[in-house]
């Protein structure tokens, strides 16, 4: 019986991540204002700037969205915290949804 439940589960938890509600083309739309720092495409030339490309959605979301309410501090913190203020939660999960499909 608990193995049912935890199936359940396992699948449900499946099908949010796989049906994630962010436009990835709205987000390339908004991604110029990451490219100098995370690259054209999501790889950064800098070594010191993590890479977007192919990371999981909801983590790409809690970050800014972690940036952009101050939560989030250290390194690039308060660069990342003034390019979040100015975007929207769709705009914040649209860029996500684009970056994770790269």
């Amino acid at each position: 019986m608990k193995l049912h439940v935890v199936l359940a589960a396992f699948f449900a938890g499946l099908l949010a991540v796989n049906s994630y509600a962010g436009d990835a083309e709205a987000g390339k739309a908004k991604a110029a204002m990451c490219a100098a720092c995370h690259g054209a495409n999501g790889k950064a030339a800098i070594p010191t700037y993590p890479n977007l490309a192919g990371q999981n959605a909801p983590y790409l979301e809690a970050a800014m969205k972690a940036y952009k309410s101050g939560d989030r501090k250290g390194g690039q913190a308060p660069v990342m915290t003034s390019m979040m203020a100015s975007l929207s939660d769709a705009d914040i999960a649209n860029l996500a949804a684009y970056y994770s499909g790269l």
